[in-house]
Parts: structure tokens; sequence; C-alpha cells
């Protein structure tokens, strides 16, 4: 039986159309994806706050905005050295400050940290976990990697967190029953590797082939013939459940898997949480005062200090020596093209301190004069390099030809677990070049051909460095990767990045 046709106009077609697929949508039980709610991803983090804690995704976001549009830069120069550092870097700079205060947006990062897990819902060790690594994440892509202090502050919050739920789990002693369990292990690692064991004993080798952290190598490498890549593809960690961690849907660090100790759930280890967070808070008030402390040890009567651009806590340290009645001269390199070195020098002669302001350029003819020089702290690197602000490298060789000590300043929320596997370019970033060429002089058929970089930090390696002055000690940069192991876990170095 045929139907009657029905014209309809193509304003009435089209909404007819609309709603039949907005009916089907709403009938179809498959048509919108189940939405994951649950603590047990980074990438659920922001989902998680909304559905649970929306007051704490505020905060959240009202930190990355503000990270976004750099008002922490802004804020913290209006607090500099001086009261008006301003005019030295800011006048001339641009949009980039030295002698900001590093310390407030670090500040502000343990405050955020301190507000989101002390009111949330966690339960056990894996979710604060999984928590702080979401948390970081969204901090790094908001900008938090132009600010590595930020990654530093929640990777300390996490070997926290780390420490304490392995510190209930470690037995006072061991006894028969583990020592049966290490035989046990002993015998499996044997097998799995395919090692006759004589009497129970394994060769160097095969223990650290046996290793888990080598099962990862084996996705990241092509198929060959290699006889080490067929022995780490049968190591006893790839069919063991030994691993530390795994991806899901190709992201790094998506999944993590902690040890079995870390989904139990206990009720003290907020408390415990909060009272490191709280730490950290009392160690960034008291940074300036354990630095400063030491001024005595390292400035003596009479000698000439060289240092480079402005720096706040460089500044302190100089102005602590000369408040302990220690005459001495200090030259300071005015940090073209930002000129932090004038706001530095004009705060240092207010203090009575006998101050030269010289030319980057007349470093190397004067450093035959100096008897040590203090460079300020971008970042300090897992290999004791030093990443500090744009003409620092030229300091340091210019100090190394003239065998003169090469001393930096800097807190411990600066000490940062990557390594310079980008040369100069880790950890910078490059700015307008207005502050170094006239925009007006690029109609000249010859500068209109030639590429003007504007770096903002300089990558020191290690060997230029002689002394670490920190608000816990002097360190040589050799003992750097002792301190990382103290204040970061090593399945953390690399959550953010």
């Amino acid at each position: 039986r045929l139907l009657p046709r029905v014209r309809l106009s193509p304003s009435e077609s089209i909404s007819t159309m609309t709603a039949d697929v907005a009916s089907a949508r709403a009938s179809s039980p498959t048509s919108t994806p189940p939405v994951n709610n649950t603590l047990d991803d980074p990438a659920n983090v922001r989902r998680w706050l909304q559905s649970n804690h929306p007051k704490q995704l505020a905060l959240l976001d009202n930190f990355e905005i503000e990270l976004r549009l750099g008002r922490f830069s802004n804020a913290s120069s209006r607090d500099g050295p001086g009261g008006g550092n301003t005019s030295g870097a800011g006048a001339q700079g641009g949009t980039y400050q030295y002698g900001k205060e590093r310390r407030l947006v670090t500040s502000r990062t343990v405050e955020l940290l301190r507000a989101i897990i002390g009111s949330t819902r966690w339960r056990n060790a894996a979710q604060v976990l999984t928590l702080l690594r979401g948390l970081g994440n969204e901090l790094h892509a908001a900008g938090g990697y132009r600010e590595p202090a930020i990654g530093n502050v929640v990777r300390r919050v996490m070997y926290a967190v780390r420490d304490e739920a392995d510190r209930v789990s470690v037995p006072s002693s061991m006894g028969n029953s583990d020592m049966d369990k290490i035989d046990e292990l002993t015998e499996e690692v044997s097998s799995k590797l395919r090692v006759a064991p004589a009497g129970k004993e394994l060769s160097l080798a095969s223990m650290l082939w046996a290793h888990p952290q080598h099962v990862t190598m084996k996705h990241s490498r092509q198929q060959s013939g290699d006889f080490s890549d067929r022995l780490r593809s049968d190591s006893m960690g790839s069919d063991s459940g030994l691993m530390t961690s795994a991806s899901k849907d190709g992201s790094d660090g998506a999944m993590a898997i902690y040890p079995p100790h870390f989904y139990t759930r206990r009720d003290d280890l907020r408390q415990s949480v909060m009272e490191a967070i709280q730490e950290m808070m009392s160690e960034l008030e008291d940074l300036h005062k354990n630095i400063n402390e030491q001024a005595t040890q390292h400035i003596h009567a009479g000698e000439i200090i060289l240092t480079y651009a402005l720096s706040k806590t460089v500044e302190l340290f100089l102005k602590a020596a000369a408040a302990k009645k220690r005459k001495f001269s200090v030259i300071v390199c005015e940090g073209a093209p930002h000129f932090g070195g004038h706001a530095m020098a004009k705060s240092l002669a207010e203090a009575g301190i006998d101050t030269t302001v010289i030319h980057d350029a007349a470093t190397f003819a004067i450093m035959a004069r100096v008897n040590k020089v203090l460079l300020p702290a971008h970042a300090v690197l897992a290999n004791g390099g030093l990443i500090a602000p744009s003409g620092s490298n030229m300091v340091a060789l210019a100090a190394k030809q003239n065998s003169v000590p090469v001393v930096t300043v800097a807190g411990m929320f600066k000490l940062c677990p990557m390594y310079p596997h980008e040369g100069q370019d880790t950890l910078n970033d490059l700015i307008s070049p207005s502050s170094v060429v006239d925009g007006s002089l690029m109609s000249d058929p010859v500068l209109s051909e030639v590429e003007f970089v504007n770096p903002v930090h300089d990558y020191i390696p290690p060997q230029l460095i002689d002394l670490y002055v920190t608000n816990i000690g002097g360190f040589q940069p050799s003992y750097i990767y002792r301190l990382l192991a103290e204040y970061y876990h090593s399945d953390d170095w690399e959550a953010f990045e």
C-alpha cells in the first residue's frame, strides 16, 4: 500500500532531521561513551575535580590563568630588591624580568597543593600520587615548563608520599620467611634467564639485565637480532608483574602501577603528607636566612667579587656579608640587553657596598683582578650543570681561563632532575629581539637578512662551576646526584615532561 507524499519546506525538513538525530542519540545507549571520573589516571584528574571538588578546580584554574598571564613575575618584581627594579630590567627588556622573586611562584604552588590535597577525598597513596601527577601535568601545560621550580615542588611532595607509604610497609627485621622469599626469587630469576645457577649464585650481568627498568627498553627499540635485545626481551620483568610504570593509549605515564601497599587505605597518611608540605613552606620562608648565614664563609675582607645581572638571592647574600662588617668590593656586569645589573648595583651601593658597573664586553679584561665570581641560578641540573641568565656562560669561561672560582647561590627548590640533552636549549626560551636591535632598522636590506636570536638563559657545564651554596650547605657539582636521590624519587623525574 502506497503512502501519500507530504511536501515539506527546507526549514521544516532541517528541523525534522535535527529532531530525529537528537531522539536517536538519546535512545541509543552507546552514543555517548561513559566518562571515567575515578582517580586512577592522571588524565582524569580534571574531570574528577569537576565532579567531586569544583572549588578546588576553581583554585587550579585561577592559578593557571595567573601563570599564563605572568602575574607572578609582575607581582614579584614589585617586591624585588630596592623596591623599584622594574626600571632596570623591565624598562629596556620589555617583557622579561631578571631579579623576579622566584620564591613567590614556588610558595604559591605549595599553597595550591596544600589546598587541593588537604580538602579532596582520596583514600590511599596511589590515588594521591595520581592526583599529584595530574596536577603536575596541568601546571606544566599551563606554562610551568618555563618555571622548573613548579615541577620540582610537585616532585618533592610525591617523594614525601612515597616515603611515608614505604615507611610503614618496611619490616623492622628480616626473618627466616623473608630469606625464603629471597631464595625463591633467586630461583625464579634463574629460570627466567635460562641460567643454570651454581649454588644459587647469579652473575652480575644476569642480575642487572633482570632489573625491571630494562623491560621498557624493548618497547622503544626495533626488532633486531642483537643478543642484548633478546636478553632484554627474555628478562624476568616482562611477564612477572614487577614493572613500576605502564602506559595507556601510548601516552607516557598515563597509568602508573604502584606497589600493592600503596593501595591500602591509611587514615594517618593525610596528616603525614600535610606535615611534609608544611615543612616545605617553612623551608621556603627561611630560605634566604639559611643561605645568608654562610656569607662570611665565602666572602672575606678585601676581596673583589664579580656578579652578573640582577638576582635577589645574590644581592641578599652580599648584603649579609657587608652587615657583618666585611669590607669588600663588587663588580656588577650590566647584563645586556635587560640591564638588570644597573638595579643590582644601585641596591648594593645604597647598602654601603663599594660597587662598580661594567659592560659585559669588559668581563674578560677585568677578570684578572677578581677573587671570586657569584652567579645566580635559574635551575641546577642533574649533572651539576647550571641554567643561568643569558651571558653567564661568558663570565664562567672567563673565570675558568683566569683560574677564578665560580660560586653559585641558589635554593634547593631550583634543583631540577633533568639532564642537558639539548645543550644550550635546555630549559631555555627565546624572546623578542626588540631589546637587541631597533625594529625601525629592519628595513635595511642588509639587516633584513640577519637572524637575531635573543635567548633568556645560558647553560653552564659543571666543569665551570666550583661550588653551589644552598640553604642546606655548600656542595660541589659532583655531589648533585646524591641530593637528587634525597629530594626526588627516580620514577617521578620525567613525570611532567
